[in-house]
């Protein structure tokens, strides 16, 4: 049987199997302004309207109502027709894009969605004219495979819970946007995992250290746009007060040992074997002050659930991850030497990388094509079902 892995309280997505056929390749959805589109509805295309619609919970989507459909179709008023296969379509074109949760549920979500910004009106008028209502409605879906395979599971399961859990992580992938990019870094705090994409292929995977339950990693998108090599710690107030200020005042010769320094009420930490941030850590400007970055500790990776640190996100093998996201400039050879000599360095990424801080609690086994291992997380640790 397959084990499910979930955590936290979790927040409040399916092609119609014959249309499978007609869908084209998904292609970015951008931004588009137009004039108030003309709806043109045949029974054809409001026949496959009803069947989206029907299909809806195969998405984790909630039911939607086709009686004002059914009853246009049955009296054929081309009038009424219009105004509820337009009113219906729109809906639920909006649901499989952006998902139908309200605001409170999406608190503490920080990625933009700029999906929320694509014109429907005139796609679906478009859609309706050219005869490709299906193809409209399939690519709405997320892009990213593990919706698939979230998608799949869906289908198969029969546990209640279960179904709960994989349905309110199809819906945080429609809080997403429906492609995050060709290339992009890919942080699942639930499952303690960092993914490198690039040209739309994943090529790397990093075991990381997420945020303990008292100081969680915030969800949040920002830039990748560069990588300091043995950087120094700017140490924040809160670890200011909840330990390293007390080791200054009690001892400051052991402070001193450990690469403290202090004036004027700013503390940090020199570059070297023991710095809170290792060798590295990225340039990723955000206003949570959260990094991804090396760690002394490395230890801790061994452990299946890894929720220790204050926020940033500390990452495994993080020179080779470095290395990694320099390779168009620098080799691997330079990177080893500018850490070896112990040498503060900011080098350059040659363009902003995009990178998305999320949580998924059910995702895609390691090297598995089908569903579905959850995630013990720094809320719930290690509760499973099976």
């Amino acid at each position: 049987m397959k084990r499910v892995f979930w955590a936290v309280a979790f927040l409040t997505g399916s092609v119609p199997g014959a249309a499978l056929a007609q869908i084209p390749p998904r292609a970015p959805i951008a931004p588009q302004t137009a004039p108030e589109a003309q709806m043109v509805w045949s029974r054809a295309n409001a026949d496959v309207l009803r069947r989206w619609a029907v299909a809806a919970p195969e998405d984790a989507l909630p039911v939607v109502s086709t009686t004002a459909l059914d009853k246009a179709l049955a009296s054929w008023d081309a009038a009424a027709l219009e105004d509820a296969a337009t009113m219906l379509a729109l809906r639920l074109a909006h649901l499989h894009l952006t998902g139908g949760s309200n605001a409170g549920e999406r608190a503490g979500w920080n990625i933009i969605d700029t999906d929320r910004d694509v014109a429907l009106e005139p796609m679906l008028a478009h859609a309706l004219a050219s005869g490709t209502l299906n193809a409209f409605f399939a690519n709405l879906a997320p892009a990213h495979p593990d919706y698939a395979v979230l998608r799949a599971a869906l289908a198969k399961e029969t546990d209640r819970e279960r179904r709960r859990v994989i349905a309110r992580n199809m819906e945080r992938w429609r809080w997403m946007p429906r492609s995050l990019g060709p290339d992009h870094v890919l942080v699942n705090t639930a499952r303690f995992e960092a993914q490198l994409w690039r040209g739309a292929r994943k090529v790397g995977t990093w075991r990381i250290i997420a945020g303990k339950k008292s100081t969680p990693t915030p969800v949040f998108e920002t830039q990748i746009t560069g990588v300091v090599l043995n950087p120094w710690w700017e140490i924040p107030a809160s670890i200011v007060r909840e330990s390293v200020g007390a080791i200054v005042r009690r001892n400051p010769a052991a402070a001193r040992a450990r690469g403290y320094v202090w004036s004027s009420g700013r503390y940090r930490q020199r570059p070297g074997p023991n710095n809170a941030l290792g060798q590295m850590k990225l340039v990723m400007p955000n206003p949570y002050s959260v990094y991804m970055h090396d760690t002394p500790s490395k230890q801790l990776f061994a452990e299946k659930v890894r929720a220790y640190s204050h926020g940033c996100v500390r990452t495994d093998d993080a020179i080779w991850y470095a290395a990694t996201l320099l390779q168009d400039v620098m080799a691997r050879e330079r990177v080893d030497e500018i850490v070896t000599s112990g040498v503060t360095t900011t080098v350059n990424l040659d363009r902003p990388l995009p990178i998305y801080v999320a949580y998924f609690t059910a995702t895609r086994p390691y090297g598995a094509k089908e569903p579905i291992q959850g995630s013990s997380s720094s809320s719930a640790c290690n509760v499973r079902m099976a």
